[in-house]
Formats: structure tokens, C-alpha cells, sequence
């Protein structure tokens, strides 16, 4: 593999994906580097309603390859690999990684958002041990049982209507009086006779030996301490951006996020940031693969300078 290219993707989810399609058919020489699976986060929903072109909805795996495969034919490089750093040298920008140093005229960052945790006791101890963050991967595991979701967004409510398929019961437990899932969800979600509503609840600890066995909570308007007994707890309470490699290469907001103009330009020249990873960011699909398209169109124009 050559380690020089005109434009370098950091990430390989909608945003990255549709840079790469738009950067490939400009005939300029492409790489996308992706950590996880090519597809980024949406390659764990089940299905997909809301993308444009699939009536019946598509499952975001399926959706990721093909993203994939259109960016792929004209000329899309990939590498596997994990990005670490980014330095400018002179005209080139510089992306470290964990299978070697490649560089760039353009850059476009497209690293994505990875769950967020609610740092409690036993939480990291009982991952994988029925703490999990993805209800398609493991949901099938918990036929018969009864979990928990804890969250109130759209994630959280997707997270519960799938897990409805299988578990007895699906406690959703959420710190506010109501959802902020969107209104479509959420009819679903109380039309969904399997799944039931903690309200103003929180969850200070998870016990088990070698699986969940309980939740510890704690009611937040009465203050009430409660247990409740589960087999699996699905945590689903937001996003948080891919820019740790980041730090002291590039301006990042308070949260992490990369602030960006509406030409998806860093305040970096040369850089650029699309998706969930920037500041203001809707966090569809579709917004991300709009992004994607517009930094790749202005990292055209960087380049032709």
C-alpha cells in the first residue's frame, strides 16, 4: 500500500463512506482508514427506515456494504486500522496510525461517536456479562428474560423495541418524566405491551458475581432507593465523539466535538470534519452522508488551490 494519497478519510461509517464516493469519482486518490467494522455505527441497527431509496427500510449492516462497495468502485482505498494522531508537514497532513504514518493533502474526519457509559460500579466488571450497549448484537441472548434499557432517546427506544422480540419484559429507565425519543418511537414504545416505563429513575450500581443479577437505583423526586432484578441491562444514554487522537492537533468543544463552518472546514487548513463527530451535528444517517459530500467537495477545492 502506498502511503501517500491526495485526500485520507479518518472513519468509515456514512459520513467517511460518502467523502470517499465523492473524493474517488473526482478522480482523486482516496483512502479511508476504519477501526471497527465498515458500515460505522449504523451496521448495528436493525433496520433502517429512514434512509432515502429503501420503501421497506433497509438493516444498516447491508446499507454500510453497499455505501461501501459504490465508494469502492471508483477507487476507494481501504485500511483497517486505527487512527492515532494527526501533524501538518508543510503542505501535507500527516495521519498516524496503528499500521504506519500516511499522508494527505486533504484530510476529512469522519470518526464517529461511540456510546457513553454511566461509570458506575460494577458497570465495566459485568460488560459482556450482561452490561451491554448493543441490543442486535446481544439480544438474542436474553430470550425469556426480563432487562432493562436504561435511556429515554431514540436510541434507548430502539434499543427496547428490539429487545421487546425477545425478552418477557423490558424495563426502560430513564431519569425525566418523559422520552426524547422522537413521537413515532415513542408510540411504538408504549403501544409495546412487554415494555414498561421506570420514570424519574437512576442507576447508581449493577450487582452480579459472574452476571448481572440487580440494578441498584435510585428514584430522583422522592429519592427512594429501589433494587430490581434482571438479567441483562442495555445502556443506551447518548453519544460521544471519536476525538481523543485529536487532542492538541485541533480545536475540540468542551464535549470533544470538532467545530466546523458549513464547508465542513476545521480551523485547520487542509482539515475537514463530517458527521457525528462535528459540533451541531443531527446524527442521522442522512446528515452524515450530506456531510461527507460537502467536505469532500470543498477538500476538492483545497486540493485544486
Amino acid at each position: 500500500m502506498n502511503n501517500e494519497y491526495e485526500v485520507i478519510i479518518i472513519g468509515g461509517g456514512p459520513a467517511g463512506l460518502s467523502a470517499g464516493l465523492y473524493t474517488s469519482r473526482a478522480r482523486l486518490r482516496s483512502l479511508v482508514i476504519e477501526k471497527g467494522l465498515v458500515g460505522g455505527q449504523i451496521t448495528n441497527a436493525e433496520l433502517v427506515e429512514n434512509y432515502p431509496g429503501f420503501a421497506q427500510g433497509i438493516s444498516g449492516l447491508e446499507l454500510g456494504q453497499l455505501i461501501h462497495q459504490q465508494a469502492t468502485k471508483y477507487g476507494l482505498e481501504t485500511l483497517l486500522a486505527e487512527a492515532t494522531g494527526i501533524e501538518l508537514d508543510g503542505e501535507k497532513r500527516v495521519v498516524m496510525t496503528t499500521k504506519g504514518k500516511f499522508t494527505a493533502r486533504a484530510v476529512i474526519i469522519a470518526s464517529g461517536s461511540e456510546r457513553r457509559k454511566l461509570d458506575i460500579p460494577g458497570e465495566e466488571k459485568l460488560t459482556g456479562k450482561g452490561v451491554s450497549y448493543c441490543a442486535t448484537c446481544d439480544g438474542p441472548f436474553f430470550k425469556d428474560r426480563i432487562v432493562a434499557v436504561v435511556g429515554g432517546g431514540n436510541a434507548a427506544i430502539t434499543e427496547a423495541l428490539h429487545l421487546a422480540k425477545f425478552a418477557s419484559r423490558v424495563k426502560v429507565i430513564h431519569r425525566r418524566s418523559e422520552l426524547r425519543a422522537t413521537r413515532i418511537l415513542q408510540e411504538k414504545a408504549f403501544a409495546e405491551p412487554k415494555i414498561e416505563f421506570l420514570w424519574n429513575t437512576e442507576v447508581e450500581g449493577i450487582e452480579g458475581k459472574d452476571r448481572v443479577k440487580q440494578l441498584n437505583l435510585h428514584q430522583v423526586t422522592t429519592r427512594e432507593k429501589a433494587a430490581l432484578d434482571v438479567a441483562g441491562v442495555f445502556i443506551a444514554i447518548g453519544l460521544k465523539p471519536n476525538t481523543n487522537y485529536l487532542k492538541g492537533a485541533l480545536p475540540l468543544d468542551d464535549a470533544g466535538y470538532i467545530v466546523t463552518n458549513e464547508k465542513m472546514e476545521t480551523q485547520i487548513p487542509g482539515i475537514f470534519a463530517a458527521g457525528d463527530v462535528r459540533l451541531n451535528s443531527a446524527r442521522q444517517a442522512i446528515t452524515a452522508a450530506g456531510d461527507g459530500a460537502t467536505a469532500a467537495k470543498y477538500a476538492e477545492k483545497f486540493i485544486s488551490r
